[in-house]
């Protein structure tokens, strides 16, 4: 567990930014709406899960 969540942590914040990146380009383009909605939706979700694993990684590496 402690050696997989230092991995993790690196993977999710690059997810995040994938997906911010995604949607903004999308936004700035004047592409759907609702494909930006849906990936700042997504970014949520992405952000929330790296948290967790940040917050893991600190308990456990602690």
């Amino acid at each position: 567990m402690e050696a997989i969540l230092p991995n993790l942590v690196p993977i999710a914040l690059v997810a995040v930014a994938i997906v911010l990146v995604l949607g903004l380009v999308n936004m700035m383009r004047g592409g759907n709406p609702n494909k930006s909605q849906r990936l700042m939706r997504w970014r949520i979700v992405l952000q929330f899960l790296a948290i967790v694993l940040i917050m893991t990684a600190l308990y456990f590496g602690g």
